[in-house]
């Protein structure tokens, strides 16, 4: 393909990250060799000092190079009201579509036992250890609703029930705007499952 071991090995690196095919690596990797070293360059600086310096907070376990992570370190967020997502990136997207104001825990996964993740790999006793020490009132629940997700969350509730813990799950069914015909048999039966009283 080319006459660089350099820039194959580029182009073979840059195919690590998700959606990154052989093609759109090759493009990324000649974009910043023709048009863009500078920014090449501050690329490679910032991702090396991510890697380095970023961990996880040791409340919430959510990325931070600190060791409290900028929600946990804030004295406004409500410590009554904890949510508990699978990765930073729900955390993100819960963050930036609710006014949601409470603390998080994030599971870094979602039981899998087949992948070798169990209630150890997701934190669950410190989890567990937060629950138990009274300043949490309720447990929202926020794994996504796949097959081990809702077994997750099923494990969620339990350990929320055992600490004495109100445990509240995000909804899931039929989406603002959407129409019945075109909604998967899933999710209607799902929503259909779950329907609630017209207040």
């Amino acid at each position: 393909m080319s006459g660089s071991v350099l820039l194959a090995e580029l182009i073979d690196a840059l195919r690590c990250l998700p959606g990154v095919g052989a093609k759109s690596a090759q493009r990324m990797a000649f974009h910043v060799l023709e048009r863009d070293r500078p920014g090449a360059l501050r690329l490679a600086d910032r991702l090396a000092a991510a890697v380095e310096r970023i961990g996880n907070c040791r409340r919430c376990r959510s990325f931070s190079e600190n060791e409290l992570c900028s929600f946990c370190a804030n004295p406004l967020r409500d410590k009554s009201v904890l949510c508990v997502v699978e990765s930073p990136v729900d955390q993100s997207a819960v963050e930036t579509a609710t006014g949601f104001r409470g603390l998080y825990f994030v599971l870094l996964g979602r039981l899998s036992p087949l992948d070798g993740m169990g209630p150890r790999e997701l934190g669950l006793d410190l989890l567990a250890e937060r629950l138990r020490g009274g300043e949490v009132a309720e447990l929202i629940v926020a794994t996504n609703p796949t097959v081990e997700g809702e077994a997750t969350a099923h494990l969620l509730s339990q350990l929320a029930r055992d600490a004495g813990v109100r445990a509240t799950r995000l909804a899931h069914g039929v989406p603002l705007g959407g129409e019945l015909e075109f909604i998967d048999r899933g999710t209607l039966a799902h929503a259909f499952g779950s329907r609630q009283t017209l207040t």
